[in-house]
């Protein structure tokens, strides 16, 4: 059975260019009938041939329910779960990066050795994996790639984000520790629309710099990223699915296709990092704050490449992005969504945590969404109704009086005479 998240993304990437409006067809009928002219390459590696109308279909679905009317039920009678995680994944362009010419066989192996999989998992599916997003090794005559110079027409048209490793500053606790700096920078302006330091460079931190771009300067049609760990993976990919917006990754080992955000980032090194005395910064907070002001620097000063601010160019062609809906709506998109089944004792485990959840669904597996920086609005998503989650106190729980006959163990196949 294919991931239903994997399949929605599938189907957001079809429909696409007609939710932003940048098919080059001469209408969205041709458009459609352009793309299933041959079988297309579903998440699983199968090749399928679809109609016309089924492609149309989706993007009535997207329009009128957004993501959540392009997944299919799971069927109960088997589990959602990938037979690579995010985690797999993310080795494995690791692994093709540090060492092209390792082939699927290879690969596999090492993913056991280090616990990324089990033995179960075969190497037909680590090599349909390789395969389909086009990691094969090859060994090229030149090893100059075929590539220009490229500028998206207006603002919106495309961000690009990436992460760069910055100096030791102390944490909270007084101790030094390696910072990030993540950021985001618009094609078309060179303005830079968010950008943050960490002490850790993940997908949430990504995530929430993202948000705030989108709120700030509305949703792009593109989002170009590499392929790091803070970007591969399938709560991203919803996310950018779910306001609109199509996530991309560059080739492995290929830095110079981000070229826009990897001049930022040597600019920022060069005009303000290397004349500013770390030493002297006693938090993240701190180093944040002047970041700020650098950023706000570099976006008001012409570019060398424009002749233009970033902030003029912006304000040109701001009026074609698109912003979004409303606040409560930018939130239910960056939530996170998995799959757990309520255990006997009535909890759900999320990222090694316990929470309680409502008794009605013991036995069942549910769909959770939060936050992960804000776990205590973490509910579960039944029939259209949120039914919050608590994280699980055993202590209180212990003290608490169960209601009689709360459960009727004859329909759960529990023992009636307990």
């Amino acid at each position: 059975m294919i991931n239903p998240y994997k399949m929605a993304h599938f189907k957001f990437g079809l429909i696409a260019p007609v939710i932003q409006g940048t098919y080059p067809d001469a209408s969205m009928i041709a458009y459609y009938r352009r793309i299933t002219e041959e079988p297309l390459i579903r998440p699983d590696g199968s090749a399928y041939l679809y109609k016309p109308k089924t492609i149309q279909a989706w993007e009535k679905l997207y329009r009128e329910g957004g993501m959540d009317a392009l997944i299919k039920p799971p069927r109960k009678d088997k589990g959602a779960a990938r037979a690579l995680s995010n985690d797999a994944i993310a080795e494995i362009y690791n692994l093709k990066e540090k060492f092209p010419r390792l082939n699927a066989a290879q690969i596999r192996l090492k993913l056991i050795k280090e616990g990324f999989i089990t033995a179960k998992v075969s190497l037909r599916c680590v090599q349909r994996f390789i395969k389909h997003w086009n990691l094969k090794s090859g060994v090229s005559n030149s090893g100059i790639k075929d590539r220009k110079a490229f500028e998206e027409e207006y603002f919106g048209g495309m961000w690009q984000a990436d992460s760069c490793h910055y100096p030791y500053i102390p944490n909270s606790s007084g101790e030094k520790c390696k910072t990030y700096l993540i950021a985001i920078i618009d094609d078309y302006s060179r303005m830079i629309v968010a950008a943050g330091l960490f002490f850790n460079d993940n997908a949430v931190n990504f995530q929430n710099l993202l948000k705030k771009a989108v709120a700030a300067y509305g949703i792009p049609n593109k989002v170009y990223c590499d392929n790091g760990g803070p970007y591969i993976n399938h709560q991203t990919e919803f996310i950018c699915d779910s306001i609109g917006a199509v996530l991309l990754h560059a080739q492995v080992r290929d830095g110079a296709a981000k070229g826009k955000i990897e001049r930022f980032f040597r600019t920022a090194k060069e005009s303000w990092l290397y004349g500013f005395d770390v030493s002297e910064v006693k938090s993240i907070d701190e180093f944040n704050t002047a970041l700020a002001e650098f950023v706000r620097t570099y976006n008001l000063t012409k570019h060398s490449s424009t002749g233009e601010t970033p902030m003029d160019r912006y304000l040109k062609t701001r009026e074609r992005i698109k912003s979004p809906r409303d606040y409560e709506w930018l939130q239910e998109c960056f939530l996170h969504r998995e799959r757990r089944r309520v255990r006997n004792d009535s909890t759900v485990s999320i990222r090694k945590i316990q929470y309680d959840a409502p008794m009605q669904f013991i036995g069942q597996t549910v769909e959770v969404r939060f936050l992960p920086d804000q776990m205590d609005s973490a509910f579960i998503l039944f029939d259209k109704k949120r039914y919050p989650l608590r994280k699980t106190n055993k202590l209180e729980n212990c003290r608490t009086k169960r209601a009689a006959h709360r459960l009727d163990y004859d329909k759960k196949g529990g023992d009636k005479h307990v």
